[in-house]
């Protein structure tokens, strides 16, 4: 996962609908893969969401809702998602899933918040992933996370 990799949610009665953007690299023929959300469920404050399978690829998170830094709804880091985000790679001939489970701090970003991160990762311990949003609120939920 890197700086342009988006996650953005929308939460409807307790389902979250949505999508996970990965940037792709200069070799790859699209420059982002869009993976939907086929299940998401917010329960209090535990939310997980799956997406669907791109080239034998999929992510998952478990996790909770946190009030952030952010004083009201539209400051930046109002809401955090702080849990694991799981890579899932299938092998095409066997089926076998590989998991690359690292635990992360997804940031909501503010409404006025535009360009450029505002906030730098200091330093998290246990190799976690600090996250900074870049894109507006769809609801009450929409993060943007960078590997820092």
């Amino acid at each position: 996962m890197g700086p342009d990799d988006t996650l953005g949610l929308l939460e409807e009665e307790g389902k979250l609908k949505g999508y996970v953007d990965v940037a792709q690299g200069p070799e790859e023929s699209d420059e982002v893969l869009s993976y939907p959300l086929v299940l998401g469920s917010r329960q209090g404050s535990h939310v997980e969401f799956k997406t669907a399978k791109i080239h034998q690829k999929y992510y998952r998170f478990h996790g909770t809702v946190e009030r952030g830094s952010g004083r009201r709804e539209g400051d930046p880091d109002y809401l955090r998602l702080v849990g694991d985000l799981e890579t899932v790679t299938v092998k095409a001939d066997t089926g076998e899933e590989s998991v690359d489970r690292k635990p992360v701090i997804l940031r909501s970003m503010g409404k006025r918040e535009g360009g450029e991160d505002q906030e730098h990762s200091s330093g998290r311990e246990a190799g976690a992933v600090e996250a900074a949003s870049r894109v507006a609120f769809l609801r009450s939920l929409s993060m943007r996370w960078a590997n820092r």
